[in-house]
């Protein structure tokens, strides 16, 4: 049970806190998929390692994967496999993550970003216990254990038709639902001094002498928008900026970012490529009178001065783009994807790949 103790963060002592614990003790010992919903940073990841190590299938295999950070086809592949030969660079069969976690559990994270084709095959596993290898015919049976996780309203999805309907309600034999931590204001100084004396002793101080009447007010008072991630980074900051372990922590500074030389505004795409291949004439690169338009209908005749940064380059392209299109749908998601050729799906990951979500709507009419 060593292993278990591990992965156990779980910490707190609210009331709806602890109502969550014994609702993954009682749920925990069933052979049933199980959801969880809860804000970035609310410990899902931990909440679905909980789960399995409290069951029944402790000492099998435990895999997780998140479904945001791979395309529709590559996390196919990832998921169900694929045969020698289903596409190039096949070279021989390789087992996806539901083989490898045959008799275990497979724990799939931000699953709202998965396209209808991949919700369908999970339907299938889900119900029949089987499905297919990309490239293959037959039909592979396995025993999984499925535990997955968003931050999305997947019935307002499911409503809109963004998720399989039939899929939820199969996932959704129980609903974890964990409280932000704004709404567990009995744990956060629990978390804090957790997190600190942790950090000290990664410093290799010889103890933590606590925070000051200032320091915990602040803390308490916060809102959590990042919740629990985001208070383990603003304690450990505060730790080893204190300097001296025998006085408590004073300064909390929750906001790494701020600076009164911090750059305001974003940096147009166009000015952005200028600056890093270091042109004399910017108009090289872009047009006066075309500044406002999309890169794509530059001149294709762009000279640059070598070596530039490709990956980037790029980056900095897929937001300017992505940016316009919202702007010109007035921020609706649904209809930027249509702009840019995506689905909703393949476009909320770009959102939060690039970390744009913040500035859109959820209006799907």
């Amino acid at each position: 049970m060593s292993r278990f103790r591990q992965q156990d963060n779980l910490l707190g002592q609210s009331n709806n806190f602890l109502e969550v614990l014994e609702q993954i003790s009682q749920i925990a010992p069933l052979n049933k998929p199980v959801l969880i919903i809860g804000e970035r940073g609310t410990g899902k990841e931990l909440v679905a390692a909980r789960l399995h190590f409290l069951s029944k299938r402790w000492e099998q295999t435990y895999l997780k994967l998140n479904c945001a950070a791979l395309n529709e086809s590559l996390l196919e592949s990832e998921l169900f496999g694929y045969e020698a030969g289903a596409f190039t660079g096949a070279s021989k069969r390789r087992e996806g993550r539901f083989e490898t976690a045959h008799n275990g559990t497979l724990f799939l994270d931000e699953l709202a970003n998965t396209s209808g084709m991949i919700q369908e095959k999970l339907l299938r596993v889900i119900e029949y216990g089987e499905f297919e290898r990309v490239g293959g015919s037959r039909s592979v049976s396995v025993d999984v254990r499925l535990v997955a996780a968003t931050n999305e309203d997947l019935p307002a999805l499911a409503e809109s038709g963004e998720f399989r309907a039939d899929l939820l309600d199969r996932l959704a034999f129980d609903v974890i639902t964990l409280p932000p931590l704004r709404e567990r204001k009995d744990d956060i100084m629990m978390l804090a001094e957790h997190f600190a004396i942790n950090m000290a002793r990664e410093l290799e101080m010889e103890l933590f002498s606590g925070f000051t009447e200032k320091a915990r007010r602040t803390l308490l008072d916060y809102h959590w928008s990042g919740n629990i991630r985001e208070l383990k980074n603003v304690v450990e900051r505060a730790v080893y900026r204190s300097n001296n372990p025998n006085l408590p922590v004073h300064q909390i500074v929750l906001d790494p970012f701020e600076s009164t030389y911090r750059p305001k505004g974003r940096i147009k795409t166009q000015d952005r490529i200028a600056s890093i291949v270091d042109q004399p004439q910017a108009s090289t690169v872009v047009e006066p009178s075309k500044v406002d338009a999309p890169i794509i209908n530059q001149p294709t005749e762009q000279i640059f001065e070598f070596p530039v940064n490709l990956k980037e380059l790029s980056q900095h392209f897929e937001i300017d783009l992505i940016n316009q299109a919202l702007a010109d749908s007035q921020f609706n998601q649904k209809k930027t994807a249509e702009k840019l050729g995506l689905t909703y799906h393949q476009l909320r990951g770009y959102l939060k790949k690039y970390n744009l979500l913040d500035q859109t709507n959820e209006n799907l009419d």
